[in-house]
């Protein structure tokens, strides 16, 4: 038996399957033990049984065949309890699979469990009700971040190799620079939502957190590509993997904005942002230039949109499940219910086409954005809705900032480690144009390359 999980990527977990240097049944009572040892409170709900009984049948020859994984607990699977990370539904149970994890399970995965998330993904913190607190993999005190706080964890803290995520304003992203992952959220549409595709607010993007930009290419590969249950989902692309790291980036344009003109980020973060995306634009050949940046925040809008689709989950539960709910998500909904109406909706909309046009403004002339992917390094994970950056209080809007605007109008954008701060990792984001996903990884496989990070954390399985 193995004394510990994997330390590779999960590709190259696969490879070791397949060349019989490990099993997967071996591998899984690594993960499980690993688990239950863990600090991190990262994993919500565990299926043991179930997970031996695909493991013993694994096909190694699959993509992911014989890999542990963790699943998102907003994300539906037949027979695991379906809570959204909410004492509102404490008791329910998951009547079907999603399609991301369809996929997975066809591709070869052995899901162990529940990973844990935010209430109904509508913070980028790791506390609930009902699940406590989840701790980053490089310091336990500190947030994993969220939504997909768990998967983040799991992943950075040396228990499983892969997890999946949902990024609706910033929930891949965040957790991935948090705790020292990449994170890539894909043009809106690229991975399916199905079954049940819930068409607003059209901001969520699927899919997950990884130790290397390979094991994200090869999840596009399994999981990506139309799906009729997903009218909003786009046509498959073959070869992500395959195709990993053979474009041409030279003379490709970028702007450099750590702070996308309207974010407090920590003076210590910008610095290492900006030589990172220094580094980067000589490494693959990018020619920088001076343009303009100043996205609108939209924080608001995206809340309001989001809440309206929270109260269509809620139904008949709200008002009287107030006092189960995160005292933030309350709060929203408290005050959404007095203000939102028909203007208020007029206005949400006027914001993204206004959103969709500065976006559009930048990449008339840019290919890349480069920024910061959190305006800090992580922040105590008690805290809920943090208001400070480095020595300097700021509004509650600075949340999400920089991640929110690729959401709003759709682009592709992914998060790398390029350093730490206090001990702490920091992320780069890299925004793209539509469509261009495959661009955005072969970027981030130039950092991986030229500034390779520590994945798993230091000091783990935590």
């Amino acid at each position: 038996m193995a004394d510990s999980p994997w330390t590779g990527d999960a590709c190259s977990l696969v490879d070791a399957f397949r060349a019989g240097e490990r099993s997967p049944l071996e591998e899984l009572d690594a993960t499980l033990a690993a688990i239950e040892a863990s600090e991190l409170n990262a994993f919500s709900h565990l299926d043991p049984e179930r997970a031996r009984e695909t493991a013993a049948g694994a096909d190694v020859s699959l993509p992911f065949g014989g890999l542990p994984i963790g699943v998102k607990e907003l994300e539906p699977v037949e027979g695991w309890p379906a809570t959204h990370a909410s004492l509102v539904f404490k008791d329910a149970v998951g009547d079907h699979d999603g399609l991301q994890v369809t996929r997975l399970r066809a591709a070869g995965v052995v899901p162990v469990g529940m990973t844990t998330a935010s209430e109904f993904g509508g913070l980028n913190v790791s506390a609930t009700k009902l699940n406590g607190v989840t701790g980053n993999a490089w310091d336990p005190t500190r947030t994993a971040g969220g939504s997909s706080s768990g998967s983040a964890a799991a992943v950075a803290g040396g228990l499983l190799t892969l997890a999946t995520g949902g990024d609706g304003g910033g929930s891949i992203r965040i957790p991935a620079g948090f705790n020292g992952l990449p994170g890539m959220k894909g043009t809106a549409g690229r991975i399916p939502r199905g079954p049940r595709t819930e068409i607003a607010p059209l901001t969520v993007v699927l899919g997950c957190l990884s130790r290397s930009v390979r094991d994200i290419a090869r999840y596009y590969d399994v999981t990506a590509g139309f799906d009729h249950r997903d009218p909003y989902s786009l046509a498959k692309e073959q070869g992500w993997e395959a195709r990993l790291g053979t474009h041409d980036l030279r003379g490709k344009k970028a702007v450099l904005a750590p702070d996308l003109g309207i974010a407090v980020v920590r003076p210590e973060v910008e610095a290492m942002v900006r030589a990172a995306g220094e580094q980067l634009a000589a490494d693959a050949g990018l020619v920088l230039v001076d343009v303009p940046v100043e996205l609108p925040g939209l924080g608001l809008e995206w809340a309001m949109s989001n809440l309206v689709q929270l109260m269509s989950l809620l139904e008949d539960h709200y008002p009287d499940c107030k006092d189960d709910l995160t005292m933030e998500i309350a709060f929203g909904l408290e005050i959404a219910t007095q203000v939102y109406d028909l203007k208020l909706a007029a206005k949400a909309e006027q914001a993204r086409t206004a959103a969709n046009e500065a976006m559009a403004a930048v990449f008339d002339q840019v290919d890349f954005i480069i920024c910061a992917t959190n305006p800090d390094v992580a922040f105590p994970a008690e805290v809920t809705m943090n208001l400070q950056v480095g020595d300097q209080q700021v509004g509650v809007e600075n949340n999400g900032v920089l991640t929110i605007p690729a959401n709003i109008v759709g682009n592709p954008a992914v998060s790398v480690p390029v350093g730490t701060v206090d001990g702490l990792p920091v992320g780069m984001q890299v925004i793209g144009r539509h469509l261009q996903d495959a661009l955005l990884l072969d970027l981030a496989l130039t950092v991986e390359r030229e500034r390779p990070w520590a994945a798993p954390a230091p000091g783990t399985p935590r």
